[in-house]
């Protein structure tokens, strides 16, 4: 078994957790298929954002934030697979496959970063063959206020602001490993 040792948590903020659910995922679950990414060559990936709904988040929010974060890729800052930004307060779920912009499902309000793959959408996992379990933190930040940001932010400078403006976090922690 594989000891992890890095937290994405680890230089954040301190704020409540509140309940994070979804029916295509489940914490500390393998992903499947669908979660797993075929852009980046994974054999029977597809590239689709799970479907994902809060709850309980602080009274006070006014916008939330969704991330996914693998912190073991081999980069020396992880590697970011989904980041969209400034959801309306109201919005509490996010369809499956929410992150293919094709799609449409998203509120118009939101913004979606590229992520570190360079693309503005949900790239699925994709650990290097061999490389080990990699973790995979599909996060809900509820804000103080929306981020502000355009689509041009990278989800490092995101991650920066949300440190700021995130007043709860709810998450789901999942795995995968290449063989």
């Amino acid at each position: 078994m594989t000891e992890f040792h890095n937290s994405p948590f680890a230089n954040l903020n301190e704020v409540p957790r509140f309940e994070l659910t979804s029916e295509d995922i489940t914490e500390g679950g393998e992903l499947a298929a669908a979660q797993r990414s075929g852009i980046m060559g994974v054999p029977g990936g597809e590239d689709v954002s799970p479907q994902l709904s809060w709850s309980g988040f602080p009274a006070e929010t006014k916008a939330f934030a969704v991330t996914c974060y693998d912190p073991e890729a081999p980069t020396g800052s992880g590697f970011w697979h989904w980041v969209v930004a400034d959801l309306p307060a109201d919005v509490t779920a996010l369809p499956t496959n929410a992150g293919d912009p094709d799609a449409g499902l998203l509120p118009e309000a939101a913004v979606t970063m590229r992520n570190d793959a360079g693309e503005p959408r949900f790239v699925g996992a994709a650990p290097p063959e061999g490389h080990g379990p990699h973790r995979y933190f599909f996060i809900v930040h509820a804000l103080s206020e929306p981020l502000g940001l355009d689509d041009s932010a990278s989800p490092a400078f995101v991650g920066f602001n949300l440190f700021f403006k995130s007043i709860g976090r709810a998450w789901i922690e999942t795995t995968f490993e290449a063989k």
